[in-house]
Formats: C-alpha cells, structure tokens, sequence
C-alpha cells in the first residue's frame, strides 16, 4: 500500500505539471484579450479537474495492467517461433486495438461521405498490417529509415490522386489511431518482442512499432479516398453550451459521463478478452499477477473515462470559443504564438506520452531522458500548432508543409542514431492524442470560422501537423546527442595520449 501511496503521489505531481500550465494559459488569455462568459470559464475549470484525476488513474493504471499484458504476448508470442501463427496474432492485436481507439470514432463522423464503420474496419486493418511488418522488421533487423522512406513515398504518391479536400483527413487519421489505448500495449509488445534477441539492436528495435502503425491508417485511408471520391463537405460545428446555473453546469458532465463511460468499456472488452483467451492458453501468470493487472485495468477504465469527460466536454467548448474570439480580434495574427504557447504545454498532457517517455528513458538507461524527450516533444508541437493556426487564418493546404517536413525527417534519418529515428517516429503518433482532438483541433476551428475559412480543408489538418514535428526535432536533439558522444570519445582519447607521453619509453613496455 506504501508502495502504491508513493507511485500515486509521483504521478499525481507530473499530471499537475503538465496540465496546470494550460490552466493559467487559459485563464490569463480569459481575463485579458479573450474574454469568455463565466459558464464556459466554469466548464472549462471542472473538465481540468476530471483531466487531471483521469491522467492520475490512467498512467497508475497503464503501469499496472497495459505494459504487463503487452510484453508477456509479445515475448510469448515471440517463442513459439512459428511465423503465420506470429502473424495472425499481431493482426488480430492491431485491428481490435485499433477498433478500440476511442479517437478513431471521431475521425469517422468527420467524413459523411464514407459510411463510420467502412473507416473504422480500413483504419483497423491498415495498423493491423502494419503491425505484423513491425513485427518481421524486428525479427529480421530491417533498417526502419529504409522502410519509412518506401513508405512513406507510397503515402505521397497515393496522396496525388486523391481530392484536395479529403487530404487533412486522411492525414489526421494516422494521429488520432496510436492513442491512450494502442500506444501503451504496441509499445510493450515491442520491448516483450526485443527481449528474446540478444544482440546489441535488440533495444533500438523495440521502437518504431508505433511509428509504422501510423502509416496503415493513412494508407488505408487514402484508399478509401480512391473508391469513393469523397467531395467537399461543410462541417458543421456544435453549438457552444449556454451555461447559467450550476445545475446545468452538473447535467452538461452528468449527461456526458454515461457515453464515455460506455465507450471506454467497448473499447477495452476486447482487449480484456484477447488477453483472457491468451492466459487460458498460455497459462503462464500466477493469480497475483492477474489480480493485479485486473486492478490496473479498472484504474485504466476509471482514468481514460474521465479524462475523455473533462476533454471532450470541458476542453472542446473553451477551445472553439477561444479560437474565435482571438482571431476576431484587428490583431488576429496574435493567435499564432498564442496557440504556439499553448502546444508547448499541452503535449505534456497526453496520456501516451506519459508513456513514451518514461519507456525511452527505462530503454535507454537514462541515456536519453523523459525531460529530453518533453522538451523536444513540446518544440516540436509548439512550431506545429502555430503553422496549423497559419493554415487556419490564410487557408494555405496542408500538403505545402507535410512534403517537405517529411522530407527532412527522413533525410534526417541517415545522420542520427537509429534508436533516435525509431523513438522520433514514435512520437509524432504518440504526440497526437485526445488533447489535440478535444482542445486543440477545435482551436483551430474556431479561428478559422472567425477567419472565414472552410474548416474541413483549413482547420483540419492539425493532427497531422502535430504528428509530423516532433520527427525532426527529436531527431534533431539524436544528431547533438551523437556530436557530443563524439566529442566525448575525442576528449577521452586526447587525455588518453597525454597520459601515455608522460611516460618514459621502457614504461610504455611494461605498461
């Protein structure tokens, strides 16, 4: 109990770090050049305070149910050496995964040309394929820069014929796919894999499961662009609440904690169930173990439903009504380095992030460290949202920074270390979560209204921009860490030879 007394107050004190910051944003732009009516103010308060109890539980919980199932499949199933059988199953893992992703949801509503579940069932397919090429690029030892690149030339070739309007999305649904329920157990699954290989690429191959997870969905996506030649379409927005008493303040989080309450527990049942007919097989976890991966789960359920709660109902109003307000202003374009501030902290809120980077800094042995990978997270997500929110005010397409962002990372990728491109490529999945979607996403869509934009091909897009940043910075904090490890064996060698000429020749014979 003392133990998980400690583990509580540690994770209580990094959910503080990383959402506070947003809160006093959020309220000096309310009470300076964005005012906004209390009501909204007040939603705005208590979806902070469910975020923060709902990152407190998820990140207790992931540690504890999530990681431990995600390793132990992947090391099993590593074991039985038998490829089809390795195959099937990662499939099977990346499509009901995938399916799970309550994000995944919100990106099919955004398309009325293409019937929800056909999204649902491509996007689930797309991570499901590619998780079995993660899978044989780990066993294997293929380069990921040589299969990024393949890729990704494919993505962009696929991206020419298919309608300008639908790009942003298709774009986006590789973000909003490896979120708060695929990254924790995608991630494990790698390290369980990795464990059974001995050789010195084992660790920087546990990373780039994600990174590849993301491209299935943008295929796939793109594809379904190809058949059904979806035009372009007006998205409505919804209605901002009118909040006058704390009586509807009440009935706005009381009727909304019901459908996440109900959603969370579609999207982890067939987790629960994959996992349960693994263990009949298996048989290979003692009941303590079990007991406690089945608390960390209901922890999961508990956080990731409030989170969503205080997200989606808190966040998403205050973000729209914000977005409109600042890019109403005679000074519109103030709400580009606004927006810049914001994205800086808000990636630290993302539950998987969380994730991430506590298993880079467990993988790397503290080589690379969770506080590097925040602070390069954050560069990375501050210069995305203020093109995003660029985009949003002049309407320039998406595809003018995702080319040549992509580019360089890709460039970059022959110039660092390749755990760092594994880990970079992560992250732009990984960086784009629930809070992209539920505070920053309806941002951008509010400037873009006020602007007098078209949201579908202005405003969208975001997600995209927030996945692809962090690939080159992150990448870019590889090639400093590879300049200064050889500057370090270059300073060791030096005083290596001062040493040796301080000795008389018949010395260095002994020596």
């Amino acid at each position: 109990m003392q133990f998980n007394g400690l583990k509580l107050k540690e994770k209580l004190n990094e959910t503080l770090k990383a959402v506070l910051p947003i809160l006093v944003i959020v309220i000096l732009l309310c009470f300076t050049i964005a005012p906004i009516a209390p009501g909204i103010l007040l939603t705005f308060l208590v979806g902070a305070a469910l975020l923060i109890a709902g990152m407190l539980l998820f990140t207790f919980g992931v540690e504890l149910s999530m990681t431990q199932m995600g390793e132990r499949v992947g090391a099993a199933m590593t074991k039985t050496k038998k490829a089809l059988l390795m195959a099937a199953l990662c499939f099977v893992m990346g499509l009901i995964i995938t399916v799970s992703e309550p994000d995944l949801q919100v990106l099919a509503q955004q398309v009325p040309s293409i019937p929800n579940g056909v999204i649902i069932l491509a996007v689930g397919t797309g991570v499901g394929v590619f998780l079995v090429i993660a899978l044989f690029r780990m066993l294997f030892g293929i380069a990921l820069s040589h299969m990024l690149i393949a890729f990704y030339i494919a993505v962009f070739g696929l991206a020419c014929f298919v309608p300008a309007d639908f790009l942003a999305v298709a774009f986006d649904s590789g973000g909003v796919t490896t979120g708060p329920m695929t990254v924790p157990f995608i991630m494990a699954l790698g390290i369980g894999i990795s464990a059974i290989r001995s050789d010195r690429r084992a660790a920087d191959d546990s990373f780039g499961l994600v990174s590849l997870c993301s491209i299935g969905p943008i295929l796939a996506v793109l594809v379904l662009g190809m058949i059904y030649h979806p035009g372009q379409t007006e998205h409505v927005s919804e209605a901002i609440p009118v909040i006058d008493d704390t009586v509807e303040l009440w009935g706005l989080f009381a009727s909304g904690l019901p459908t996440y309450m109900k959603e969370m527990a579609v999207s982890l049942l067939p987790i629960v169930l994959f996992f349960a007919a693994y263990q009949m097989i298996s048989r290979d976890m003692k009941k303590k173990a079990l007991i406690k991966i089945a608390v960390g789960l209901a922890y999961t359920y508990a956080g990731l439903t409030l989170f969503l709660t205080g997200a989606n109902v808190g966040f998403m109003p205050a973000g729209n009504y914000l977005g409109q307000t600042i890019a109403g202003l005679p000074y519109s374009w103030i709400i580009i380095p606004v927006g810049m501030v914001i994205g800086y902290f808000i990636v630290l809120a993302e539950p998987a992030v969380f994730v991430l980077t506590k298993q880079v800094e467990e993988m790397t042995s503290g080589a690379v460290s969770a506080r590097a990978m925040g602070l390069s997270l954050s560069v990375g997500v501050s210069f995305s949202v203020g093109i995003a929110l660029l985009r949003a005010l002049t309407g320039i397409s998406v595809m003018w920074f995702l080319v040549p962002g992509y580019a360089a990372a890709l460039i970059l990728s022959f110039f660092v270390p390749k755990l760092f491109t594994a880990i970079a490529f992560d992250s732009g999945g990984v960086a784009s979560g629930p809070m992209t979607a539920a505070f920053l996403l309806p941002f951008a869509m509010g400037a873009c209204q006020a602007a007098g934009g078209n949201i579908i091909t202005d405003a969208f897009g975001v997600v995209a921009m927030v996945a692809m940043t962090p690939l080159i910075t992150i990448q870019i904090m590889g090639l400093v860490f590879r300049l200064k490890e050889s500057r370090r064996h270059r300073e060791v060698q030096r005083q290596q030879y001062v040493a040796l000429e301080a000795f008389g020749d018949m010395e260095i014979i002994e020596l």
